[in-house]
C-alpha cells in the first residue's frame, strides 16, 4: 500500500519540479523587515490588502465541490472584512484560478499566481496538492489543502484542517462494526478511486483491519470519470460483500451506486465524505441511498444550530451570500479561511506577512477552534501537530437541507486515537 503512494507522490513531485524548471524559481518580493503589528510590505501585501490564492476546479465534474468551497473562503473574509479585516485593518483579497482538478493545471495555475500572494487558502484535491508541494517548499510558501490526507499533519508548508480520510475510514468502521450490524466475520470490501487520494481510504481501512481483526476480501479500483462501473459492482456481488466502503468524488459515487441499485447490490455502504453531494439526495439513486449508504464527514447537518458555528455561518450566509445552498463542501472553505486568518493573525503580530514569514508564524500558532463545525486542531511545529480524530456519520435523508442527516456526531474510536502521522516523503 504504501509502496504505491510513495511512487505516486515521486512521480507528481516530478512533475512539478519540472514545469516549475520551465516557469522560473518562486521570490517572496519582499524583506520581510516589518514591526510587530505593521508588517513591511511583501509579495501579496502591498501594505493595506493581502492576496491569497484559490487554486480549484471551478468547471468541470469536480466543480460541484470546488465552487461551494471557494465561495464559504469567500463569505468568511466578506465577514472578516467587514469587521476592517486582518487585525482589524488589512483586507483580504482573494486571487481564483481553475484547476479542472487537474494536477498538471494545478501546477500551472500555481506558478502563473504564486508571485502575488502572501499563501494559498485552497488548493483542492489530494493528488493536486501532492503535486505543488514540491513548489511550496521551494518557495517557502504555505497553503491550506482542501484534503484530508493524512500526509498534511506533518508538512510544515501546508494548513491542514479536519481529521484526515484515514480517520473517517477508522471511525467508519469501529461503527460498523459496533453499532452498524458488522462482525469482524462479516465480508468487508471496498471500492476505490485509482490515485492517492483513494489510497488514503484504503489505508484508514487497512489499519482498522489490523486493530479490530478482520480482513478486507475484496478491493476494487476505478479511474475518475469511469462510464461503466459493472464489471467492479459485479466482482463486489460476487465475492458475496456485506459492507463496502467507497472513495469517490460525487460524480463517480451516483453512478456507482445507481449502478448497484440497477444490479440489486445491497451491502450496507460507508463513503468517505468527498463522495457525497446534495443533488445525490434529490437523484433517481436517492431510495437506494437512503436505505443503504452512510457518509463519514465532519460537523453537523445543515441548520442544527445546537453547534454555536453553526448559526454565525448561517447568518453569514445571509448576510454575504444569500443565493448559496445548504453545502458541507462550502462549510470546509469557511473554516479553510478561518484556520488562514489565524495563521495571518500570527504573522502580523510578528509582524512579517512575507512567505517565509508566514511559515515561521505557523510554528507559533497554537489550538484554532472551529466551534463544532470541524474539529479543534492544534497547529505549532509540524511534527508535533495534533489534528482532530473524530468523525460525524450522516444519513441521506432528502428531506434536509443539504441532504444529509446526523446519523453519531462527532466520535472518536480508539482505533482512530492511535494512529500515527507520517510525511508524505518519509
Amino acid at each position: 500500500m504504501r509502496t504505491k503512494r510513495w511512487t505516486a507522490v515521486s512521480a507528481l513531485a516530478a512533475t512539478a519540479l519540472l514545469v516549475a524548471a520551465c516557469g522560473g524559481a518562486g521570490d517572496d518580493g519582499g524583506s520581510g523587515g516589518g514591526q510587530a503589528g505593521e508588517p513591511a510590505t511583501t509579495a501579496g501585501f502591498d501594505g493595506t490588502t493581502i492576496k491569497l490564492g484559490v487554486l480549484s476546479p471551478l468547471s468541470g465534474p469536480v466543480a460541484v465541490i470546488g465552487q461551494p468551497l471557494t465561495s464559504g473562503n469567500k463569505v468568511w473574509f466578506d465577514h472578516i472584512n467587514s469587521q476592517g479585516g486582518i487585525a482589524g485593518k488589512y483586507r483580504v483579497e482573494l486571487v481564483q484560478e481553475d484547476t479542472q482538478y487537474k494536477p498538471d493545471v494545478t501546477v500551472q495555475q500555481y506558478n502563473k499566481v504564486k508571485g502575488d500572494v502572501v499563501a494559498f487558502t485552497q488548493i483542492l484535491g489530494t493528488a493536486p496538492t501532492l503535486a505543488v508541494l514540491p513548489l511550496l517548499q521551494s518557495d517557502e510558501m504555505i497553503a491550506a489543502p482542501a484534503s484530508l490526507d493524512a500526509f498534511w499533519v506533518r508538512e510544515p508548508n501546508l494548513l491542514p484542517i479536519g481529521a484526515p480520510y484515514q480517520i473517517q475510514s477508522i471511525n467508519a468502521m469501529d461503527h460498523y462494526l459496533s453499532e452498524g450490524g458488522g462482525t469482524t466475520d462479516s465480508t468487508i470490501c471496498t471500492m476505490i478511486q485509482d490515485d492517492v487520494y483513494g489510497e488514503a481510504g484504503q489505508e484508514g481501512i487497512d489499519f482498522a483491519a489490523k486493530e479490530y481483526g478482520f480482513e478486507v476480501a475484496n478491493t476494487q479500483r476505478f479511474k475518475v470519470g469511469t462510464e461503466n462501473y459493472a464489471g467492479q459492482i459485479g466482482a463486489l456481488a460476487g465475492a458475496g460483500c456485506e459492507m463496502v466502503f467507497l472513495t469517490a468524488t460525487p460524480t463517480d459515487a451516483g453512478k456507482i451506486w445507481g449502478t448497484a441499485a440497477q444490479a440489486k447490490f445491497t451491502p450496507k455502504w460507508y463513503a468517505q465524505s468527498p463522495s457525497f453531494v446534495s443533488a445525490l439526495a434529490k437523484s433517481a439513486v436517492a431510495p437506494y441511498m437512503r436505505q443503504y449508504v452512510t457518509i463519514a464527514a465532519e460537523g453537523t447537518e445543515w441548520g442544527d444550530e445546537s453547534v454555536p458555528g453553526m448559526k454565525d455561518m448561517i447568518d453569514r450566509v445571509e448576510q454575504y451570500a444569500p443565493n448559496q445552498e445548504p453545502d458541507y463542501y462550502f462549510a470546509f472553505g469557511y473554516n479553510q479561511a478561518r484556520a488562514m486568518t489565524a495563521l495571518l493573525e500570527k504573522a502580523v503580530e510578528l509582524g512579517d506577512l512575507s512567505h517565509a514569514g508566514l511559515l515561521r508564524a505557523s510554528e507559533e500558532l497554537g489550538t484554532v477552534s472551529f466551534d463544532g463545525l470541524t474539529g479543534d486542531y492544534t497547529y505549532g511545529p509540524a511534527d508535533t501537530r495534533n489534528p482532530p480524530r473524530s468523525t460525524t456519520l450522516f444519513s441521506v435523508d432528502p428531506s434536509k437541507p443539504f441532504g444529509l442527516a446526523t446519523l453519531k456526531y462527532d466520535f472518536t474510536s480508539e482505533a482512530a486515537k492511535k494512529f500515527e502521522f507520517q510525511k508524505a516523503d518519509a
